[in-house]
């Protein structure tokens, strides 16, 4: 992973994908209400790619991590295929999925270092069920944990934090998946983006934060948190606290599905490409981030902004010791 990386480093390449956000397929068995690819996706929802179009994707761009995600990643038939497909690539693959067919489809996979099962729960059972619009997920989600933890898998969730979101519910969650062997919690705020701007006419826009209202939020329940085993790093977590900025690094992350090469990010679309160099050539990412693109002012993606955490930890001494220290904790 890092060879590869380094060797894009020395060809004099400046924007290289470290995690490629792969849409097998957009179409999902729930209706979450934080959710933007239903909306934005509905003309092509019941489309896919195949497994060849998946793993083209996955070597053009060259990427050393695979989120796969959507949509909900374990009804695409294929699957079992890609993720092994893959994992062949010696490629790290990372599933984003509801919980719903865990349990279920876990005899499919391979356990090993380079998979991991990464499982959406926004709190309790009440509070999660609710967001997600059905009655049994909560429970189906953590069936399908203990399982993949008996069967030897790495597991870690995901976790949004909406405007009403009870920080301490979101302790006590924490308290209970640290006690089911989850191996990591990933925690990201809730903010409004394009995609999303359909939920205020739902009667959701009140779920989504400002970036002061994520930094007062985050300021205060940082501590409350601190004592959990967080996969974001200290450089995030100031982020999301208000105590620094960070540079967008969308380009660090592409995203690939049905359409073609999403542009110029994970949230934005104002295009699609072909192919991943014309995604690179063709954006112009010195004007992305909040001060440059209004739709970005209230952007903290995790998943855009932990690359930047990286980078922008490598402009200070401090930040490098603060990184190395929690690598080895």
């Amino acid at each position: 992973m890092a060879s590869e990386l380094l060797r894009k480093k020395l060809a004099g390449e400046k924007h290289y994908p470290r995690v490629l956000m792969l849409e097998p397929l957009h179409a999902c068995n729930l209706s979450c209400v934080g959710c933007g690819r239903i909306r934005e996706y509905a003309d092509t929802i019941n489309k896919r790619l195949s497994v060849e179009q998946c793993l083209a994707a996955v070597e053009e761009c060259g990427a050393p991590i695979v989120s796969i995600c959507g949509g909900e990643p374990l009804i695409y038939p294929d699957i079992e295929e890609l993720v092994a497909r893959i994992l062949m690539l010696r490629k790290h693959a990372y599933l984003c999925t509801n919980g719903l067919l865990l349990e279920k489809r876990l005899h499919g996979f391979p356990p090993g270092d380079r998979l991991m099962f990464n499982v959406h729960l926004d709190g309790m059972e009440a509070t999660h069920n609710r967001l997600a619009g059905r009655e049994d997920v909560f429970a189906a989600a953590v069936r399908g944990i203990l399982a993949a933890k008996v069967a030897g898998f790495l597991v870690s969730t995901n976790t949004t934090i909406y405007k009403d979101t009870d920080m301490h519910e979101i302790a006590v969650l924490f308290e209970y998946l640290t006690e089911l062997g989850v191996d990591g919690l990933m925690i990201t705020p809730a903010f409004g983006y394009q995609a999303l701007q359909q939920s205020e006419s739902d009667g959701n826009g009140d779920l989504f934060m400002t970036r002061e209202e994520v930094h007062e939020k985050f300021g205060k329940a940082k501590q409350l948190l601190g004592r959990f085993r967080l996969t974001a790093s200290p450089i995030y977590l100031d982020f999301l606290c208000g105590k620094r900025d960070l540079p967008c690094a969308a380009w660090a992350n592409p995203t690939y599905n049905v359409r073609g090469w999403r542009a110029p990010c994970y949230l934005i679309a104002d295009d699609h490409h072909e192919t991943h160099r014309e995604l690179v050539d063709a954006t112009d990412w010195d004007r992305l981030g909040p001060g440059a693109d209004p739709r970005c002012e209230h952007c903290l993606v995790h998943c855009g902004f932990e690359p930047a955490a990286v980078l922008g930890a490598n402009r200070r001494v401090r930040d490098v010791l603060k990184m190395a220290m929690w690598q080895m904790t």
